[in-house]
């Protein structure tokens, strides 16, 4: 049974459709006071002798995290003998140090909440892979980062797949040995804050050609402005965004159309109208 956060709509039906498993029927609710109510009152006429409980669910907020907990706790309620909690994104992943004395390690608490009502834990591309060991249960990360060369167009010219920073060659990596051409490399970011980057080039002659810049996330999207305003100084002939989890808060869509990007490309670890491809098979093999 597939149990959906009410952020994870669109996949969870995707994973019950990759699956074979039934969707669980599931009820949003917020009382006066402002308390959620997430439940699955369905879950029991359709599957009351479900084995295993499949709870999907981007915790992008902190709403989406209670509900997360309380879907747990209604599939034991309702007798499963295993929950699998998937995380399609997980909020607060980068948040996986102390900033400074006296700070939480935020990862390492929500991984704590979310290990009590699980039995094992399977995150897409999480920021670092090192955050599954803050979960008390078995926690393993799926790359589907591969997914991005789907809705790339097949007449890329010459193309160049590029990362932020040198942390996230991986993907571009990745991306390009699924798109089946093309060079990668990178640029060399220094943080200057905890908004502000500088970027400097990469050594690799974009000119004429067509450039994908990936990432694991697009937050603000001001580090791909300046990344994709760079190319453009160089004459790179398009340039793409893709990304697994296409968060783009604020005014992230307007800073990047603004610098000129052509098309950003997601999945639908974040559901967004960017979310060309699903990670459901992804997601399903790992299972």
């Amino acid at each position: 049974m597939i149990i959906s956060g009410s952020a994870s709509q669109t996949l969870a039906a995707e994973l019950a459709a990759e699956l074979d498993e039934p969707l669980a029927s599931v009820e949003y609710e917020r009382f006066p006071d402002g308390e959620l109510l997430a439940a699955a009152p369905g879950f029991a006429a359709e599957e009351a002798d479900a084995e295993r409980a499949i709870v999907v669910a981007s915790t992008v907020s902190s709403d989406a995290h209670v509900e997360l907990l309380q879907l747990q706790d209604a599939a034991r309620e309702w007798g499963a003998s295993e929950v699998v909690t998937v995380l399609p994104y997980m909020g607060y992943a980068r948040q996986d140090e102390a900033f400074e004395e006296g700070h939480p390690i935020s990862a390492r608490a929500v991984a704590r909440a979310i290990s009590s009502g699980t039995d094992r834990v399977l995150t897409v591309n999480p920021h670092e892979e090192a955050v599954c060991d803050f979960f008390d249960v078995p926690a393993e990360p799926i790359d589907a980062a591969g997914r991005l060369a789907d809705p790339l167009p097949a007449d890329l010219t010459d193309p160049v797949f590029l990362s932020p920073d040198e942390g996230a060659l991986d993907i571009a990596a990745t991306v390009r040995d699924a798109y089946g051409a093309g060079d990668t490399d990178y640029f060399e970011k220094k943080r200057l804050s905890g908004t502000e980057v500088e970027l400097t080039p990469s050594d690799t002659d974009v000119s004429g050609r067509d450039v994908v810049v990936t990432d694991d996330i697009i937050a603000t999207g001001s580090t791909m402005a300046e990344a994709v305003g760079i190319l453009h100084e160089r004459d790179a002939r398009r340039v793409f965004l893709a990304c697994v989890h296409p968060m783009l808060a604020s005014n992230a869509r307007s800073k990047l159309a603004r610098a000129g990007v052509e098309t950003i490309y997601g999945t639908d670890t974040i559901e967004r109208d960017v979310s060309a491809v699903s990670v459901a098979r992804s997601v399903a093999d790992a299972l």
